[in-house]
């Protein structure tokens, strides 16, 4: 076999090969194996009919159409492999001569990873928010807390801000009720802007007993989007009482004696949690200064399945399970289909070139994965699909998708490299140190990684197949 390579651009090849027919024997006399199982020939024997017999009766021509479908794609993995190329997706194949006896000769054009050259990102420096814990957000944390456990007592008065209702609702459009536009014992919390627009002025001021009607576009059901009269009626009005913020509710509603020690655990949740938040700012920061570093050729039929895949899974899955279509997901967020389809190509081309850079500093720092840390990964994988892990490494062994998962933690890993090379400082002027719990911060890459290649909404719509 001979194979040459021709560069049509920096993300795309055509392959042409030639190939003598004698290596075409094993897939031709698999071919004839084939069809001898497939048909019958009257004074034959099935599986026994002669090679001969079979081109006179159905014809050479579907023996070689069966043996050359048969030998192409090892041919085309063998032209691969010789020119040493790192193809993407699937190639168009024209097959541009066949002469029985002689020659097969074929072309493929095939997109490829594009050579890239990652410059010293030593110099990469990011600024990120200063980890600071104020004594009103230990407030609010604890205020939260406090809501929880919350009780509430009937009240013979007026319907006031913070109260508890349950109420009747009537909706009627065009002076008709709707089928499904009555709903009884409706639990409603005044002031929560819940529910529907309107209702919270309706009620207050209403007893038990009392009535109002209002008008609002009504959020869901068969006539979603419609102004309805609505009819509301108050059956119980309930007062919420906090408890006292004192040592007693420390004890009722945590495992410390005292409401001090309480707010000092507060104190240090609230710091993990905005380190961690520091931790996300200053990887995300990082990589978008790593992209705007690496000038990367787009493979422009990658680029169109990955932008097809993005829509395809918001539609069917995300906004499927809301019960929503795409026309009413744009009118929600406010946005033309163009900006939408602008907006999924920018995130398209993010993810591709985050791909294609971390997969380079892969290689280039010669970065390996253990079988702990691809273990790890695969748990929080499982936990984002909603599957056991058991069963996620089963559809992911199945479904020959173990690689793809290795591929994702080392691009973690490599990213980690980056920002521990890189300065980042807080707003404050100090320099943050992010490599204390390396563990830690590679976990983090591979999230930022994963969300700016989409992979974790991927995870989330579809689970791997098996």
């Amino acid at each position: 076999m001979k194979s040459a390579v021709e560069t049509l651009n920096p993300t795309r090849v055509r392959l042409t090969v030639e190939v003598p027919f004698e290596e075409l024997k094993d897939s031709l006399d698999a071919a004839y194996k084939k069809i001898n199982q497939q048909v019958t020939v009257k004074g034959f024997r099935k599986g026994k009919i002669p090679a001969r017999v079979i081109d006179q009766r159905f014809g050479r021509g579907a023996v070689l159409e069966e043996a050359v479908n048969d030998a192409l794609p090892k041919f085309y993995t063998e032209a691969v492999n010789e020119g040493e190329l790192n193809v993407l997706g699937q190639p168009e194949v024209d097959i541009t001569e066949l002469k029985d006896g002689e020659l097969l000769a074929f072309t493929a054009e095939v997109d490829i990873r594009p050579a890239l050259e990652i410059p010293d990102y030593s110099g990469i420096e990011v600024e990120v928010d200063a980890v600071e814990v104020s004594e009103e957000d230990i407030d609010k944390s604890v205020e939260q807390l406090r809501e929880r456990f919350a009780s509430t007592s009937p009240v013979e008065r007026a319907a006031e801000d913070g109260d508890v209702l349950t109420v009747n609702l009537e909706a009627k459009v065009d002076g008709e009720v709707l089928e499904d536009g009555v709903a009884q014992g409706v639990t409603y919390t005044v002031g929560s802007g819940e529910l529907l627009d309107g209702i919270d002025d309706a009620v207050k001021g209403l007893e038990a007993g009392g009535e109002a009607t209002f008008t609002s576009e009504l959020k869901g059901g068969s006539a979603e989007g419609k102004e309805a009269e609505v009819k509301v009626e108050v059956t119980e009005v309930k007062s919420r009482e906090l408890p006292e913020l004192d040592d007693e509710f420390a004890q009722l509603a945590s495992e410390f004696d005292t409401l001090e020690e309480l707010r000092e655990d507060s104190r240090k949740r609230l710091a993990q949690m905005k380190t961690y938040d520091q931790a996300t700012q200053a990887q995300e920061k990082v990589l978008d200064e790593l992209l705007k570093l690496v000038e990367v050729p787009m493979p422009e039929k990658l680029l169109a399945d990955e932008i097809q895949t993005r829509k395809h899974n918001l539609v069917n899955h995300q906004l499927a399970q809301m019960g929503l279509d795409l026309a009413k997901y744009l009118e929600i967020q406010g946005k033309t289909e163009e900006e939408f389809d602008a907006e999924t190509k920018e995130q398209a081309e993010k993810g591709i070139k985050t791909q294609f850079i971390l997969d380079e500093l892969v290689n280039k720092e010669k970065l390996n994965v253990s079988q702990e840390e691809l273990t790890e990964h695969l748990m929080r994988r499982a936990q984002s699909s909603g599957m056991s892990p058991d069963q996620f490494a089963q559809a992911v062994v199945e479904g020959g998708q173990v690689p793809m998962l290795v591929g994702e933690v080392a691009r973690g890993k490599a990213l980690a490299v980056v920002v521990e090379a890189a300065t980042v400082k807080d707003t404050n002027g100090e320099v943050i140190d992010l490599d204390d719990e390396d563990e830690t911060a590679e976990t983090v890459a591979e999230e930022v990684v994963a969300a700016a290649e989409g992979a974790d909404e991927a995870a989330a719509d579809e689970k791997p197949e098996a």
